[in-house]
């Protein structure tokens, strides 16, 4: 699966509009909620049908109708922010069987916060510090090299110097008495040396906190709790990717104490490092029923639902002589039924970038992901009937370049 710093790479010129479908109100976009002004197109900007996933690039996922409702409900009266912080974070924490919990201004700002706490501990003066002066605090976290992949910036943000190590002997070395953290990468599990379960077990053996970078790890749904339970100190989740949050919230889970101490580097209080990671009311709240619909889903009927989806381009874009497909669900990260389509350039003239230029450009338009080698696609964050019409782009834009 194309990485989000690697995607970028692929959005280049675009159409300024493409078409939104008649669908059921319970799935439709915002959009369609009783305005009757065409924003978009009246802006001149353009939309697709996202067959890519839950990319920040292509603003993540459609938010639930029910989470819409409450936003709509928290815009509409004034409550404290600490006060509603501190309910929504109890309510999130039984959901998900962890001690404690904060709405964040994504999973970045999670991580940052977070990190923040540890150093911090309930001292709102050494908070303050942040980012310059370490007086009293430790200054080092442990990451692995392999898990160094840009996201790591957020615990930069906290002036913390970065450790990097590759073994568990490099591991134990490098914990000293300046080591405040050790975080850990999920989607990398499978590029370093060391595990999540001997990262955690390291961890508590020095007695230092381990925190774990989960942004896309949902579904499936028992990732919310199983790296609290396998011991990780703080696990970060984005909101807006699988959950169906606001693309602007994450959620924060884990120790209380870590938590809570997390919060006196985030708003309202307005001398500190995460002073600009706002989450309004109205995103606190609908995090909290993002999360609630997302526990209450038939998570097997989903499945089900987007393994036909995946099914059906396969079997449209098969018609095609030279084409040939993959069907596979990453292991980590984006953890969804998903599909490679290639084809042999001798029966077929265009390079996958040409194809994913042509799908994008075309009406409706269609974000997709891939390499030079393949056009990759999802269909979880598509509305149901969407895949027929990819299906029917990709067929016709593969047919007209065919050389048979």
């Amino acid at each position: 699966m194309i990485s989000r710093r690697q995607l970028l790479q692929h959005l280049g010129t675009v159409p300024v509009a493409g078409t939104l479908l008649t669908l059921p109100r319970a799935l439709q976009a915002p959009v369609e909620s009783g305005t009757s002004r065409d924003f978009f197109k009246e802006l001149g900007v353009r939309t697709f049908i996202n067959a890519a996933g839950t990319y920040t690039a292509l603003t993540g996922c459609m938010m639930h109708p029910n989470v819409i409702e409450a936003i709509d409900y928290a815009s509409k009266q004034y409550v404290s922010l600490d006060e509603i912080q501190d309910k929504v974070g109890e309510r999130i924490a039984e959901l998900v069987h962890c001690e404690y919990a904060t709405v964040t201004a994504g999973c970045f700002s999670a991580i940052t916060l977070g990190t923040a706490g540890v150093l911090t501990g309930m001292d709102p003066k050494k908070a303050d510090q942040l980012p310059n002066d370490f007086t009293g605090m430790k200054s080092e976290v442990i990451v692995q090299k392999s898990h160094r992949v840009g996201y790591d910036h957020a615990i930069k943000n906290t002036g913390v110097k970065i450790v990097q190590v590759e073994s568990r002997e490099d591991l134990e070395n490098a914990i000293n008495d300046q080591t405040a953290m050790m975080w850990f990468l999920n989607y990398h599990s499978h590029e370093g040396q060391i595990g999540p379960e001997e990262w955690v077990a390291i961890g508590k053996k020095h007695g230092v906190p381990t925190m774990n970078d989960c942004a896309a790890d949902v579904p499936p749904v028992e990732n919310l709790w199983k790296y609290t339970k396998m011991g990780f100190d703080l696990v970060c989740f984005s909101g807006g990717k699988g959950i169906r949050g606001p693309q602007s919230a994450g959620l924060l889970l884990g120790r209380k104490d870590l938590v809570q101490a997390a919060r006196l580097s985030a708003p309202p209080r307005g001398s500190t490092i995460g002073r600009g990671m706002k989450v309004n009311k109205e995103e606190v709240l609908g995090m909290l029923v993002a999360l609630e619909t997302y526990l209450n889903r038939d998570h097997e009927a989903d499945w089900k639902l987007w393994e036909g989806q995946i099914q059906h381009i396969h079997e449209a874009v098969m018609q095609v002589p030279g084409v040939e497909t993959e069907i596979h669900v990453p292991e980590i990260a984006n953890h969804v039924p998903s599909i490679r389509v290639r084809w042999d350039e001798n029966k077929i003239s265009m390079t996958p970038n040409e194809v994913r230029q042509a799908l994008r450009m075309g009406h409706p338009s269609i974000e997709t992901v891939g390499g030079g080698e393949s056009v990759d696609m999802t269909t979880w964050m598509m509305q149901p009937g969407e895949e027929r019409i990819v299906g029917k782009r990709l067929v016709e834009i593969l047919s007209g370049a065919s050389k048979t």
